[in-house]
């Protein structure tokens, strides 16, 4: 662990040039994705072609040097593997079915070899990555995949989720407890195939009350910790409760996590304030400002260095790359943050 300042970092230690990595930093701004996909087709088709899936997570390493290298795969692989069929509308994004909303659980028949193919993208990654580098797997945690689950495809508010959870906690609480179920085992066999850390994504864990947000948001997660860490002691676990705002605290005393990722929402001076003293912290520069360069983006920066000096930090955006980002700023943000540039991007 000693070579690997992330797993470092995770572990609780603070160190001068924080490492990084960014959220779906292997994708559609980078040219040799998008070649690579042209020849594969499909997204899908793309997750469960083990060596281009290696392929496509080690291509940010090779060109930028980042820290972490993160699975290329995708959240609702677990959906997927509890029976429900998956597949990306075109311009529109993905698409489960039978939807939850209208069908029961129990009418699924969960097929987890399905998973299969993304364990051997971690096997081909953990063999080909650089000693230095932090191997992150991930999984898409219970509410966000409950939210697919239940209206067969994504939503401006989670509304049909959201009054599902209210009208049957009960039947909704069974698909909680599936999802749980699938993904510890799922992280622990990315785990034994080769990955160091795993992340857990919510993103739509900002939709929830502050009662729902611990029962659909906290508990699950909670018990995604306690199950991975019962099988493989030794893994590091991130949350990222996207939009959790205020309850963000919570989530990080209660779950058992690791380290928190931070989204470009939350004021880094408050989060070093507020999180509890000592846990690696996440985040958290907005995506856009990373689109738009300059004195801007070198300020934000600053300032997230700043807020965070004095605990151990993971540098990262609030949220995913955006594919219209300029390579040449995601160079000059690399440069900024192990302290090699000063002065505004291009």
């Amino acid at each position: 662990m000693k070579s690997k300042p992330l797993l470092r970092v995770l572990s609780g230690e603070r160190v001068d040039v924080p490492p990084m990595w960014l959220m779906r930093q292997a994708g559609r701004y980078l040219p040799e994705y998008r070649a690579l996909r042209a020849e594969k087709g499909g997204f899908l088709e793309l997750v469960n072609d083990s060596e281009a899936a290696a392929e496509v997570t080690l291509q940010p390493i090779r060109r930028f040097g980042f820290d972490g290298a993160i699975l290329f795969s995708d959240i609702l692989v677990v959906p997927h593997a509890l029976g429900q069929d998956l597949w990306f509308e075109a311009g529109e994004g993905p698409r489960l079915a039978p939807k939850l909303a209208d069908h029961a659980l129990d009418s699924l028949v969960a097929a987890p070899e399905r998973l299969e193919p993304v364990y051997g993208t971690v096997r081909r990654v953990a063999a080909a990555l650089p000693p230095e580098v932090t191997f992150l797997g991930f999984a898409g945690s219970p509410w966000t995949n409950a939210t697919y689950m239940v209206a067969g495809q994504g939503s401006r508010d989670q509304g049909e989720t959201r009054r599902m959870a209210y009208r049957d906690p009960q039947a909704f609480g069974a698909i909680i407890d599936a999802i749980v179920g699938m993904t510890v085992d799922y992280l622990a066999r990315q785990v034994e195939a080769g990955v160091e850390a795993v992340q857990l994504f919510d993103s739509w864990a900002g939709s929830l009350s502050p009662a729902q947000f611990e029962r659909w948001v906290i508990a699950p997660n909670a018990a995604i910790v306690t199950g991975l860490r019962a099988r493989c002691p030794q893994v590091r676990i991130i949350g990222f409760p996207k939009g959790a705002g205020g309850k963000l605290a919570a989530y990080a005393r209660e779950t058992g996590i690791d380290g928190i990722g931070v989204d470009e929402t939350v004021d880094p001076v408050w989060a070093d304030r507020e999180l509890p003293a000592g846990m690696p912290v996440q985040g958290n520069l907005d995506p856009l400002a990373l689109i738009a360069g300059g004195a801007e983006l070198d300020g934000a920066v600053a300032r997230i260095l700043d807020a965070f000096g004095d605990r151990p930090h993971i540098f990262n955006l609030g949220h995913g790359i955006l594919p219209d980002t300029p390579i040449a700023h995601v160079e000059h943000l690399i440069r900024i943050v192990r302290g090699q540039e000063l002065g505004e991007t291009p």
